[in-house]
C-alpha cells in the first residue's frame, strides 16, 4: 500500500508517466484452440494477420493456438496424446540406442 507522507510527492508521482512508443498495443484478439475447436476473446499483444468476425459483429485478430485449457489433459481430465510435427519420433531417431 502506497502512503504519499506529503503534498509534494502526491504531485511528483501524479506527473510520472510510461514512456511513449515503447509498449506494444494491447487490444482484443481471438485466440482458437485447433485441437478442440474452442474460440475466446481476450486481450493481448498479440497480433496476426488472420481476422475472424465475432458473436458481436466485430472483426479481431485470430491467433490460432495448438493448446489451451478447452483441450489440455489436466483441465478436461482426458488423457490424450499430442504429438505435433512428430517431435517424438525425431527424438526416438537422434537418441536411438544401437
Amino acid at each position: 500500500m502506497l502512503i504519499i507522507k506529503s503534498l509534494a510527492n502526491f504531485v511528483l508521482l501524479k506527473n510520472l508517466e510510461m514512456k511513449k512508443g515503447i509498449h506494444p498495443e494491447y487490444k482484443e484478439v481471438v485466440f482458437h484452440d485447433t485441437q478442440s475447436d474452442y474460440k475466446f476473446l481476450t486481450r493481448s499483444t498479440m497480433t496476426s494477420k488472420e481476422k475472424i468476425k465475432w458473436e458481436d459483429g466485430n472483426t479481431y485478430p485470430l491467433i490460432k493456438i495448438e493448446v489451451s485449457s478447452a483441450s489440455h489433459p489436466f483441465y478436461t481430465g482426458k488423457k490424450i496424446f499430442v504429438d505435433t510435427a512428430g517431435r517424438v519420433e525425431k527424438f526416438n531417431r537422434r537418441y536411438k540406442k544401437n
